[in-house]
């Protein structure tokens, strides 16, 4: 593999000879939709995560490689019961007290090195890696308390406190990809080899992996679903930067661009073009945030009516229509709107008012100096998107003009998540985290305090706010939805008094692909699922 990779040209030779040899006769391709076996698909890679092990970090960047290797228990569907499909598990059922929770897990499998599959390898992920070591596992299985495994195929959580069994349904694609206990125990987890060169019992197998130009997944031809995967291979290559995706996808250099690698401002003139299709769903369960999230160590920020004169210093309407092209959503608080069981609609709003917000900074006491100013930060736009690159220009624009002089410092994304989340050498940063169908899998960890230094997408910002802290306590063992949910509305108008972060807008994201790639966005976490009947029509 090391030398068919040398450039994007020799990329396109070899998919285009992998290609021809499963071209049908014109009369058969119009005649059938069977999928077809073989071919390679080139995919714009995201990211180059620093840990590729998603049981230790959930996120989409990590995902949108590793969900291929590593399963989960359930995966999220269009038409599954309650909106999953099983994947390592089987069925699941959860007791009436919130103590317990027991799944059965599917037979004959078997790991990408021979090895069988088992409950010893889920008990052991809960325990080790969910509870411990994940970013949002340690959350959802903070009160897991024991796994029993009475045989090979079932597994039987026990929790100390109540814990909802509607969070730990709506937390399984996400949370429970499951790793072989055989090449993790007695190991140190985090820096075990294995949390790069990725071993599960996915459609897909680790191959390679050269920094700066591809991941190489190949097929898995003992997959427990016997008639996938379809592809031989997916190699994710890395472009220079996201605007080159739209020219390899016409230059036929790469066949898919997930997460709007694709500009938005370039999508209707991609539209256009002959062999390019251009989807917009696929992505439901993973509609992500736009906040901004403030260091709460800074005198200033520390102080509710400079939060509050941040907010109203943010145009959303201009966020949306202009930086997102209208491909977003205007967002009152840290559950969006489209979650109808736990979005709270009345709470307090700032609407754009640079005016309000000049009156509030006075209030404060920060009043502007001879030089315009009334004092500096230090911002840290998140590399992830072009968007969020915009949108830290914008800012740093909108705090100007009511005297704050917001000083931008870009780092690539591992320089990134150490300042913020680690070291904390920011006053404000614009992050993307994502909503991810519960408020406990992915939203509170973003408001309660003292979570240790180190994990990624959480409050690292000095935020400390007993009542939200006990709404949050509350709303995790309480196994009545309706209160539950009366917990999580209870918590939105709070954090909307006390703005610990802005939220200002809720997206999604665009996929483009070759319209000879198959079952392209058939479920609503397409980009991070297995990809195991995705195929290429000759």
């Amino acid at each position: 593999m090391s030398r068919i990779l040398l450039n994007r040209r020799s990329f396109l030779a070899t998919t285009a000879s992998a290609g021809a040899m499963m071209v049908l006769p014109e009369w058969a391709r119009a005649q059938t939709a069977t999928p077809v076996k073989g071919g390679r698909l080139v995919v714009a890679g995201d990211s180059e995560p620093a840990n590729l092990n998603p049981a230790i970090v959930a996120s989409n960047g990590v995902f949108f490689v590793a969900s291929k290797v590593i399963e989960p228990l359930a995966e999220q569907s269009y038409d599954g019961k309650d909106g999953l499909d099983p994947r390592l598990a089987t069925s699941w059922e959860g007791s009436a007290d919130g103590l317990t929770a027991t799944f059965k897990l599917r037979e004959g499998v078997t790991w990408h090195d021979g090895k069988p599959f088992t409950s010893a390898d889920v008990a052991f992920s809960a325990l080790e890696v969910w509870k411990k070591l994940q970013n949002l596992g340690r959350v959802v299985f903070k009160n897991l308390e024991s796994v029993e495994t009475p045989d090979d195929h079932t597994v039987v959580f026990k929790f100390s406190h109540p814990t909802p069994f509607q969070l730990i349904r709506n937390a399984l694609p996400v949370v429970t990809s499951v790793v072989p206990k055989h090449l993790y125990e007695g190991t140190d987890i985090a820096k075990n080899p294995a949390n790069q060169k990725l071993v599960g019992t996915g459609p897909f197998k680790f191959g390679e992996y050269k920094p700066g130009e591809y991941y190489l997944l190949k097929r898995n031809d003992a997959y427990w679903r016997k008639d996938e995967p379809f592809l031989d291979e997916i190699v994710y290559q890395f472009l220079p930067d996201r605007a080159a995706a739209g020219n390899a996808l016409e230059a036929e250099e790469i066949q898919l661009a997930a997460f709007s690698a694709v500009p938005l401002a370039d999508l209707e003139r991609i539209s256009k073009v002959p062999g390019l299709k251009v989807y917009s769903n696929g992505y439901e369960g993973l509609t992500y945030q736009l906040i901004v999230e403030i260091n709460h160590r800074r005198k200033e920020l520390a102080d509710v009516k400079v939060r509050q004169a941040l907010a109203h210093a943010i145009d959303h309407d201009f966020v949306v229509k202009t930086i997102f092209l209208g491909y977003a959503k205007s967002s009152t608080g840290p559950v969006p709107a489209y979650d109808k069981t736990f979005f709270e609609s009345d709470v307090t709003k700032y609407v754009f008012d640079p005016a309000k917000a000049e009156a509030l900074l006075d209030e404060a006491g920060y009043k502007r100096g001879v030089d315009g100013n009334r004092f500096k930060l230090k911002l840290l736009p998140a590399p992830f998107f072009n968007e969020t690159k915009q949108f830290g220009d914008y800012l740093r624009q909108a705090l100007a003009k009511i005297g704050i002089d917001a000083q931008i410092v870009s780092n690539d994304t591992p320089a990134h998540l150490k300042a913020v989340y680690t070291d904390h050498d920011f006053d404000i940063t614009v992050a993307t985290p994502v909503y991810r169908s519960d408020p406990a899998i992915s939203t509170t960890i973003l408001l309660e305090s003292g979570l240790p230094a180190g994990v990624p997408f959480s409050n690292q910002y000095g935020y400390a706010n007993a009542e939200v802290d006990k709404l949050i306590k509350d709303a995790a063992s309480e196994i009545d939805a309706d209160k539950r949910a009366g917990l999580y509305k209870e918590l939105q108008k709070k954090v909307a008094d006390d703005l610990p972060l802005i939220n200002v807008a809720e997206f999604s994201f665009i996929t483009v692909a070759r319209d000879s790639v198959q079952n392209v966005s058939n479920n609503p976490r397409w980009a991070v699922s297995n990809w195991a009947d995705v195929w290429l029509k000759g």
